[in-house]
């Protein structure tokens, strides 16, 4: 596969959390600023992110927030990524380009299969059918990257199934958040390096 395979952790709210992914190896960490048992505040967001190495992109994750607040809170918490979740159209990414954040589309796979760039995104993150429902799904009817195309996959993806998903879409990256909870919300740091293990291991 050439490079290594990239890895995102989301949905951190601890330094341990922080610091479990970034001994682990992990490529980048998401911080949700949405409704959800993950939320954390641009404040703890900004002291979370002090932690983060350079070479560790943090994330800020939103969803139907408005533009205006994305911006804001971004800013403030010191993100060096936005993700944007929801009904966000191709202005909204050439807005947020001047920011200087490196930006990530979430898309749902569906009927037709959204391709990395059609926004303008730097990155795609493409979920399960039912996003954020943490359920596994045919990962064999992806496209797999073209050469460039920078997705990550998402949707149900856990230590003992990665492997096995990576090899079935050959994804450019991939994105975990309940898979590596030992409750709803609660990041496992044990569970967090065997995801990156496992995620790098058919790479």
């Amino acid at each position: 596969m050439g490079e290594a395979l990239f890895v995102k952790i989301c949905g951190l709210k601890t330094e341990l959390d922080v610091d479990a992914a970034v001994e682990a190896g992990a490529d980048a960490i998401g911080f949700v600023f949405s409704a959800s048992p993950r939320r954390v505040d641009a404040a703890t967001a900004a002291r979370l992110g002090a932690r983060v190495p350079e070479g560790v992109l943090t994330v800020g994750v939103f969803k139907d927030e408005p533009l205006g607040e994305v911006r804001a809170v971004a800013e403030e918490s010191g993100v060096r990524a936005v993700q944007l979740h929801g009904d966000y159209e191709a202005a909204d990414f050439r807005e947020l380009r001047a920011g200087g954040w490196t930006l990530i589309r979430a898309a749902a796979f569906g009927d037709t299969v959204p391709r990395c760039g059609e926004f303008g995104e730097d990155m795609l993150l493409l979920d399960a059918p039912v996003p954020g429902s943490g359920t596994a799904w045919d990962w064999s009817r992806m496209p797999g990257s073209a050469a460039g195309e920078r997705w990550l996959l998402a949707g149900g993806l856990a230590p003992d199934n990665v492997a096995e998903a990576v090899a079935a879409a050959r994804p450019w990256g991939v994105d975990v958040s309940s898979g590596v909870e030992a409750s709803r919300g609660v990041k496992d740091p044990a569970l967090i390096v065997e995801f990156v293990k496992a995620a790098r291991s058919r790479a």
